[in-house]
């Protein structure tokens, strides 16, 4: 997953099917999972959010400066993604 040149390496997809499962059996009731690229470790990391509105607090890889930053949302239950 996020080949390409805008993404800063290849997210394995077992990976991201993990995180998936981690977030839908957790006992918090999150409704959406966020990939996060940090720099400083230069990984993926995924994030668990309850609210839709929380991931508005996280500025978008494209135009981030910071530490962390979106790469994409995803629904947990429907897998799609969130605009």
């Amino acid at each position: 997953m996020f080949n390409g040149a805008s993404f800063p390496k290849p997210l394995e997809e077992s990976v991201f099917e993990g995180w998936l499962e981690t977030g839908r059996a957790s006992k918090i009731g999150y409704k959406y999972m966020l990939i996060i690229w940090d720099n400083y470790d230069d990984a993926y990391q995924a994030v668990y959010e309850e609210e839709r509105e929380s991931i508005y607090k996280y500025e978008r890889y494209e135009s981030s400066t910071g530490r962390e930053s979106l790469v994409a949302a995803y629904d947990l239950y429907s897998e799609s993604r969130v605009s």
